[in-house]
């Protein structure tokens, strides 16, 4: 005879959370006052802030999120932070 078939329940879905599209500013450091805007038509990535009117652009991919443009912004500000650090 034969064994009964057991259900098996399907493996439970991942439930992935949204990342933030609202960070704090490098330059004035207030929180929650720069915003990231993707363009996927023209593929630019852009953050502003709000307060000191602070702007960053970079080419984006499909794949890009609004942390992502953030993150480039943050090292690129400790990119120039350095270079001024080696000449000075």
């Amino acid at each position: 005879m034969g064994k009964r078939k057991s259900r098996a329940k399907p493996p439970p879905k991942k439930r992935m959370d949204k990342l933030d599209t609202v960070f704090s500013c490098p330059f004035c450091n207030h929180g929650s006052s720069v915003e990231c805007r993707i363009d996927m038509k023209n593929l630019i990535g852009e953050a502003v802030c709000g307060i000191c009117q602070e702007s960053f652009s970079t080419t984006i991919t499909a794949l890009t999120e609004p942390i992502d443009v953030y993150s480039e912004w943050i090292d690129e500000c400790e990119r120039v932070n350095n270079l001024e650090d080696d000449t000075g």
